[in-house]
């Protein structure tokens, strides 16, 4: 009995503590219902997280954040991460991430085309220098031909979260994170997707960090991330197979 009790114990420790995840700022929405669905699972387990740019996040880690776990915007970082061995193991993809075209105002949207509209004085986008969701805006911006035609209109954020701050209450529209649009609070907004062969696929790329390798608790989480329900929630916020 007393065996018993110990192992009880020693399984109430290790699945009651808490771990710390650096988040992207795409995930904003969908991590909130990664994290409740999770807890169905292990309540006991407190998810911390830190959401922020792709790139400013990567720039903590090197710096000694005390991450676990990191769910980047792109693969570059964690690779990055990984090859300066502040990762044990080689990233993975958890998620294909997309753009769309939102506009807080009543015009059509008739593709990236529409932005040639002179009506149209302030168009937002992430940050390409830190933030993958911008690379893959100014991408397509680019291989549609109007990138010249508009760069002088661009208000940048510093994240994707940022951007579509940005577009709701700043600029005249903006491309943003289609995930971040099917968030329930976000309905009958003015948006279509952007073509995916103007861009580079978005793969999100997943990390455990030194910190987190020897944490059970991490694994637990990252392999929900990468379980069917998991990858059903990706898909239900608007990421692709």
């Amino acid at each position: 009995m007393r065996g018993l009790l110990f192992w009880i114990s020693i399984s109430i420790y290790l699945f009651s503590g808490t771990i710390q995840i650096a988040v992207a700022s795409n995930l904003s929405f969908v991590i909130e219902k990664l994290i409740q669905e999770f807890h169905l699972i292990y309540p006991n387990i407190r998810i911390k997280t830190s959401i922020g740019s792709s790139g400013t996040l990567t720039t903590q880690i090197l710096h000694g954040a005390p991450y676990q776990l990191f769910l980047s915007a792109d693969m570059k970082y964690p690779d990055i991460l990984f090859s300066k061995k502040i990762a044990p193991i080689p990233p993975v993809v958890y998620a294909k991430g997309e753009i769309a075209l939102l506009s807080r105002k009543e015009i059509e949207l008739n593709g990236l085309s529409t932005l040639r509209n002179s009506s149209i004085r302030k168009i937002a986008i992430a940050n390409p220098k830190i933030a993958p969701y911008g690379r893959a805006s100014v991408e397509a911006l680019k291989n549609s031909g109007i990138w010249k035609e508009i760069r002088n209109k661009i208000v940048y954020g510093e994240s994707i979260s940022q951007t579509l701050i940005y577009t709701l209450k700043v600029t005249d529209i903006g491309i943003v994170a289609k995930s971040a649009l099917f968030n329930p609070k976000m309905k009958n907004l003015n948006w279509v997707e952007i073509d995916t062969k103007l861009y580079t696929p978005i793969s999100q790329g997943m990390v455990v960090l030194n910190r987190g390798f020897e944490n059970s608790e991490v694994w637990e989480f990252y392999n929900f991330i990468l379980s069917n329900r998991g990858q059903e929630i990706f898909r239900e916020y608007g990421y692709g197979e």
